[in-house]
């Protein structure tokens, strides 16, 4: 945002400018037309710099999950691995390999989205859903919890993958992804939130029942405690929703 008032500043003041000597024998040689549109364009760059959310804003500088395993692996869309990442950073032992059969895989691919969301509240986890905001998913990796998204990689013919946000750089305004055969693969703000909302804009959290996300919604988490409490995990489901009424 600073960068951004410097801009315009510098064009108003490059415009004023001209007004107040574009009838001098110098600027008789560069068109006023010319000057008007540097000054527009300075105006548009400054505009285009630091443009960064104000929620954004707010969090700390740079935030990393250094403790958030990581799958190396494309197979599956990266679905398997990006789902024992999360369910390994809430103490379950797996592996991807392990999660394959009860995703259907291969052969349900189509529905991999789907059923990785079942398959972790039959871990008795909570599923709990993110705005498609880039200042939702980074305001939940600051305050300590990995994201699991779907994004495409740009590649031609590319299918989209599944990854999970481990960490964020303010300044930088880079995103931290444990991806694929990738381990810290970064994404400029821009070029991530184009390629995950491209894909749907979907990402999510996976916590347990008693560990509420940051700045919850309530009915959401409720909302996910019911669907915990109709995929048979009705103990998990209490507990969320216990976790919920006291917060």
């Amino acid at each position: 945002m600073i960068k951004a008032q410097a801009g315009a500043d510098l064009a108003w003041h490059l415009i004023k400018r001209v007004k107040m000597f574009e009838g001098s024998t110098h600027l008789r040689s560069i068109p006023s037309r010319r000057l008007l549109v540097m000054g527009a364009l300075l105006l548009a760059l400054g505009g285009c710099a630091g443009s960064v959310q104000p929620q954004i804003q707010r969090l700390p500088e740079r935030v990393e999950l250094n403790g958030v395993p990581f799958f190396r692996g494309e197979a599956y869309q990266s679905g398997p691995g990006a789902l024992a990442s999360m369910l390994s950073q809430q103490g379950v032992t797996v592996t991807p390999g392990l999660l394959d059969k009860p995703l259907k895989l291969p052969g349900a691919e189509v529905d991999l989205q789907r059923n990785m969301q079942v398959l972790a509240r039959e871990y008795g986890m909570v599923v709990y859903p993110l705005d498609a905001e880039l200042s939702a998913v980074l305001t939940q990796v600051a305050a300590g919890f990995p994201v699991m998204v779907r994004f495409n990689e740009g590649r031609v013919f590319s299918e989209p993958r599944y990854a999970v946000v481990a960490g964020y750089n303010r300044t930088k305004q880079t995103v931290l992804l444990r991806a694929g055969m990738n381990r810290r693969m970064l994404m400029d703000f821009d070029k991530f939130t184009s390629a995950w909302k491209s894909a749907g804009g979907w990402a999510v959290l996976i916590q347990s029942p008693t560990q509420l996300p940051a700045q919850v919604d309530q009915q959401r988490w409720l909302k996910a405690a019911d669907e915990l409490s109709r995929a048979g995990q009705e103990q998990a489901a209490a507990k969320a929703t216990k976790a919920i009424s006291g917060h």
